[in-house]
Order: C-alpha cells, then structure tokens, then sequence
C-alpha cells in the first residue's frame, strides 16, 4: 500500500513538475517572441524614417527645379507679352498715320469733286447755249434752203451713192479678191492636205433585189402548194417576193432595206437547207434576225474602234451598225459616215480643234437615215431627236442639224461636218444621180443666170459646177460685172441644192468691127 501511494505520489508530483515546466517554456517562447517583434517594429520605424527623409528631400529637389522652371517660363511670357506690347504700339502709330493720310485725301477729294462740281454746271450751261444756237442755226440754214434737214440728208446721201458706187464697187472687187486669194490658198490647203492624209476606196453599193437560183424547180418549192410558202414568207419578213417568167431569178422589194437584207439571208439559208415550209420559213427568219442584230452591233462597235470613240450608248452603237444596209445614191451610209468622221477629224487636227469630238459628230450627222424608214420626217430632225435622246454634246447635235444647210452652224465642227459631208458626197464615183435630176439644176442655174437684166447668154458648164454669163458691154461695165457676180452667187446660194461648190464667171467683151470694101 505504501508502496502504491508513493507511486501515486510521484506520479502526482510529476505530473505537476512537467506543467510547470510546459508553462515556464511557453513563458519563455512568448517572451522571446515579444522581443523579436519589438525589434522588427523599431527597424520599420527606422526604415520608414529613413525613406521619409530621402522622399523629402526628392520634394524638395522636384519643387526647387518646378520653381525655376516656373520662373523661366514666367520671364519668357513676359518677354514675349512685352513684343507683342511693342508691336501693337508700332500698329497703332502707322494706323494713326494712315487715318490721318487717308482723312487729307479725302479732303482733297473733296475739294476735287467740288470743283468738278463747278467745271460741270459750268460745262453744262455752255451746252445748253451750244444746242440753243446750233437750233438757231439748223433754223435759219432750212430758212435759206428751204430745205427741211431730213430732205438736205437724203440728198446729200443720194448725190454721195451716185457719185461714190463705182468706186464702193471697185473697192469690193478688189477686197474680195484679196480675201478669195487668201482663203482660196488656206483651204485649199486645208482640204488637200486632209484628203491626202484620208484614202479610202469608193464603191457605188447598189441594193441587190435580185436572188439567183440553182434551178427553176425552186420556184415551185418557194411558191408551196396553193402559194402557202410565198403568203408565209411575205407575212413574216414584210417583203414582196416576186416570182415572173425569168429563168433561174427571183425578186424581193421593199422600202426598207434592213428588212430586204434579212429576207434575202433568210430566203438564201432555205434554199441551201432544202427544206421550205411554213414552220422552217418562220423558223429561220427568227435565227437570221438575230444573227443580223448581232452583226450589226459587232459593225457599229469596230465602227467606233477604229474612229477611237468610246464610251456611246449601246442602243446609238446599233443604230450606227444600221447604217450599214442603208444607201443614199448608191453610197453606203456608214461608209460615207466612217469618211466624213475621218475627214472632220483630220481638219480638225489642223484647226486646233477637238479631233475626238469632230469625229464623232462626223459619224453621227447622218445617224437618222438609220431609222428614216421607221419614223416620219427627215433624217435631220430624226437625228437631232436620237442624239437628244441619248445626251450628246450640243457641238454633235449643231454638226446634224446644219450639215445640209437649213440651219445655221454654230460651232467651228459643226461647219467642218458640213464641209466633210459634201467632199465624201462629190468626190467621183460616190454615188449615182439621174439623168433626170442632173438636167433639172442645170436648167435651173442657166435660168437663174438668165434672169439679171444685162445678160445676154448664160451656159452651164463642168456638169453644172461653173456658169459662165456673157453680159452686153454697152449696158453693164467692168464694176457692175462684179455686182451681178455677186448677185447671182447669193441667188444660187438661196435657192439651189448641190454638191460641192460652183464657179461663177461674168464675161463682158467689147469688139470693134469694120468691113473692108
């Protein structure tokens, strides 16, 4: 038992002796952790202190540079304040100078007008006398005269007509053949020099109506059982198709000559195919329609390629490959549009002028024979209305209007369209005329010569490009010759139509006879 509780005891005893032990070590860590931190505080004092002190010092250092920065600034604005000071002061004095210069001259003006003032009533009232006594005079000479002052005017004008005729007459001739001399010589040169520059061949483009055949047994074939297929083909190409007794040949008539064109390709295609009737009539007509288009916008477009215009509206590209299957006196349309375009190009070339825009007023002046046989009215006003219609410049629709005259041209293209148009037309061989036609205006220019009072005998001669008058010596004279000249020039120029130009020449001959016995 004793034994038990002094081990009881001990255990007791030692059980107290390690809390007591466990107690004094924590004590001891917490004192030492007190102290290490006491000791990390008093160095973040220290440290802090340390960064206070040398952040002070920056601010102090960044303030002073602020301060002389400030300073200098502050110096270089008043510097600057006092320039502009000054400156505005040396202003001041020259407006100051100027107001003043400026208020001694408006009083000089002034003082000027005043006096102009002055001089003018007085100029004014000198007039009024001047008129006054001029009245008294023009009174008293009409008193002496007695004569009215508009019948001494048209009496001296008469006298100075009468007297002075042969010699305004005199002067004229002799001007005009200075200027003929003269302008002859330029475009003469102007014109040769173009056509030399311009070749092309000309060929007389007949419109073919006739279509030859490979046999007569064809005939048959075309005209179908009870003329089916001949009614079909009429109605669908709008052309007459005449079949007579001549061997081998048909003929196709019709106005318009697009139309006669697809009909002989169409009637051309059925005789190659073999096959006619109704349906491979219709059939093929619609397939040569459209390849007739085709071709001719693939015409107007190498047309205007090879002019080098460009940007034309597709629809007026089409109307100019129209031209192709139109004539006018045998001459092809677009041929003759392709040379006046070229022509009006290279005058224009020569002048100075816009060569594109002359070359395209060129090949548009007759862009309305393309429709003529569509529309009503002529080929002028049918072209003035398309090339409204598709906006071209004022120059192009001038150069339509006024190529054959019936207006006057406004624009120097407008006149070398005119000019361009009658070489291509008058050259020899461009187109066919009538008998009929070319007896009729020289009919028409010996009348106009016969009817000037002097005249003896009038002959039309050079296939009506010349007139040659023979005027009687005893009623007309050397200046009076060159009158009736010009008399007759503007009376062709009024009421004839033709090509090219024509030589006027008056002849007065004086011959002295005798007979020998």
């Amino acid at each position: 038992m004793d034994n038990v509780a002094v081990t009881i005891l001990i255990l007791f005893l030692g059980i107290i002796i390690g809390a007591v032990i466990v107690f004094v070590v924590n004590k001891l860590k917490g004192v030492n952790a007190q102290n290490n931190a006491n000791k990390l505080l008093e160095n973040a004092k220290k440290e802090a202190d340390k960064h206070k002190r040398d952040t002070l010092l920056e601010l102090k250092e960044e303030s002073y540079k602020l301060k002389q920065q400030t300073n200098e600034e502050i110096k270089e604005k008043k510097k600057e304040i006092k320039e502009n000071e000054d400156r505005l002061m040396s202003r001041e004095n020259n407006l100051d100078k100027r107001e003043e210069m400026l208020q001694k001259r408006d009083m000089a003006l002034e003082e000027k007008e005043n006096n102009l003032l002055v001089k003018q009533a007085s100029l004014q009232e000198k007039e009024e006398k001047m008129d006054k006594l001029l009245k008294e005079e023009v009174q008293e000479l009409e008193k002496i005269s007695g004569l009215s002052k508009e019948k001494a005017h048209d009496l001296i004008m008469a006298k100075i007509e009468s007297e002075m005729s042969l010699e305004i007459a005199e002067y004229i001739r002799d001007e005009e053949a200075k200027a003929k001399l003269v302008a002859n010589d330029k475009a003469k040169q102007l014109i040769v020099s173009s056509m030399e520059r311009y070749a092309d061949d000309v060929v007389g483009t007949q419109t073919v109506s006739t279509i030859d055949l490979p046999n007569d047994e064809i005939k048959g074939r075309l005209i179908g059982r009870e003329g089916r297929n001949i009614r079909t083909f009429e109605s669908v190409t709008g052309v007459d198709l005449i079949i007579d007794d001549t061997p081998e040949t048909i003929v196709l008539s019709s106005f318009d000559p697009l139309r006669r064109e697809i009909a002989k390709i169409t009637i051309e295609t059925l005789i190659k195919d073999g096959r006619i009737h109704p349906s491979r009539i219709e059939e093929v007509y619609d397939k040569t329609c459209k390849d007739v288009m085709n071709k001719i916008t693939e015409i107007g477009n190498n047309a205007i390629t090879d002019l080098g215009i460009t940007k034309m509206d597709p629809e007026l590209i089409n109307l100019v490959g129209k031209l192709n299957f139109r004539t006018s006196y045998g001459q092809n349309a677009l041929k003759h549009s392709i040379e006046v375009a070229n022509l009006c190009g290279l005058m224009a070339s020569e002048l100075g002028e816009n060569v594109t825009l002359a070359k395209r007023a060129g090949l548009l002046h007759d862009i309305g024979k393309s429709i003529d046989f569509e529309v009503e009215g002529s080929h002028v006003e049918i072209g003035e209305q398309i090339a409204k219609k598709y906006h071209e410049s004022e120059v192009v629709v001038d150069g339509i209007v006024s190529h054959h005259g019936d207006k006057e041209a406004k624009s120097v293209i407008a006149v070398l369209v005119s000019v361009a148009d009658t070489l291509s037309a008058a050259r020899p061989g461009a187109r066919n005329d009538s008998l009929e036609n070319y007896i009729k205006r020289l009919e028409q220019l010996e009348e106009i010569g016969q009817s000037f009072e002097g005249v003896e005998k009038a002959y039309a001669m050079q296939a009506g490009r010349e007139i040659r008058v023979m005027v009687k010596p005893d009623e007309i004279d050397d200046s009076n010759s060159y009158k009736i000249a010009r008399e007759m020039k503007e009376k062709i120029e009024s009421e004839m139509q033709y090509p090219g130009t024509i030589k006027i020449t008056v002849i007065r001959e004086t011959r002295a006879q005798e007979e020998a016995k």
